[in-house]
């Protein structure tokens, strides 16, 4: 086979692949990252305890479940409507009519499947707790955007980002390495759930007109755009002030190293404040993405210092 051929057939596999990895919207990966960082730091720190294989584990099934939300909430949004060519977010490839809503769909649910899969050694490690979990995970994913009652149609979207963004997989986290849970698990997963969802909270007002035309009752939409504006502001912000109390414990480092990342959220609530709802956004979202990473990348940092 030619060198030409073989770029040929690299090209043509790229162009395949590609609008799966769009609609997989690997950029917002963070969110599953971040709290396992936190969670599995937290247990180093404070425990010693450290199993890289279900850390890596957890790491893998909280993707694939978020992946598996990603694709089924772009196929549900784009049956409802929220997801037309007037829409100021990144493009979706249901949208472009790359792939059908119903591919997408099955995608989603497939990874679901291999997020249980993947979540097998968890099972075993942390027992029914952790099965539980995971099939609660896997059913508000689907019901974020699915079922009769949605999340992110009646405003409850946010909260379900705190939850299990945040409590949820910060927690899961920490319980399979040390098989406890208590307070300071909940308050890291707290600060890192608040910056988890404002991602969400910032997609929420750069759309609010266009969910409002489709009936999607999110929190921007119920309240406008002051409100959210006021959202991202204490979302950005009540992380850092959570930080005092880890001097409770006498944890020093994570109550102080987060706030060098405080230039970052000043800049993108300067941004929020000063900006009209706008494609331009989709550059904010990065901007809290970055802030989400550095913050739970200091924070855990901070426990095993």
């Amino acid at each position: 086979m030619s060198l030409n051929q073989v770029e040929l057939q690299v090209n043509a596999a790229r162009s395949k692949w590609a609008p799966w990895i769009l609609t997989a919207r690997p950029k917002t990966l963070i969110a599953s990252f971040v709290p396992v960082l936190v969670g599995t730091l937290l247990a180093k720190g404070t425990t010693g305890t450290f199993n890289g294989w279900i850390a890596l584990c957890m790491l893998v099934c909280a993707i694939f479940i978020q992946t598996g939300t990603n694709l089924i909430n772009d196929a549900i949004d784009f049956n409802k409507g929220a997801d037309g060519f007037k829409r100021l977010g990144p493009v979706r490839a249901t949208q472009l009519g790359l792939i059908s809503s119903q591919q997408v769909f099955w995608a989603g649910m497939i990874s679901f499947f291999i997020g249980f899969l993947v979540g097998i050694p968890l099972i075993i490690q942390g027992g029914v707790l952790v099965l539980i979990a995971l099939m609660i995970s896997a059913l508000c994913g689907y019901l974020y955007t699915g079922g009769p009652a949605p999340l992110a149609y009646s405003g409850l979207g946010d909260f379900f980002v705190v939850i299990f963004f945040g409590w949820v997989s910060t927690s899961a986290s920490y319980f399979l390495q040390t098989g406890t849970v208590n307070l300071w698990v909940l308050l890291a997963g707290t600060q890192v759930g608040l910056h988890s969802t404002v991602m969400i909270a910032i997609n929420n007002l750069r759309d609010i007109e266009g969910d409002a035309q489709v009936g999607k009752r999110t929190l921007a939409v119920r309240f406008g755009p002051y409100f959210a504006r006021c959202e991202i502001t204490c979302l950005v912000f009540l992380p850092f002030l959570l930080s005092m109390l880890w001097f409770i414990p006498g944890m020093m480092n994570p109550a102080i190293i987060p706030f060098i990342c405080t230039p970052q959220a000043l800049r993108l609530v300067n941004n929020v404040w000063y900006t009209e709802p706008s494609s331009v956004y989709n550059g904010f979202l990065a901007q809290g993405a970055f802030l989400h990473l550095l913050f739970g990348g200091l924070l855990g940092l901070g426990f095993i210092l």
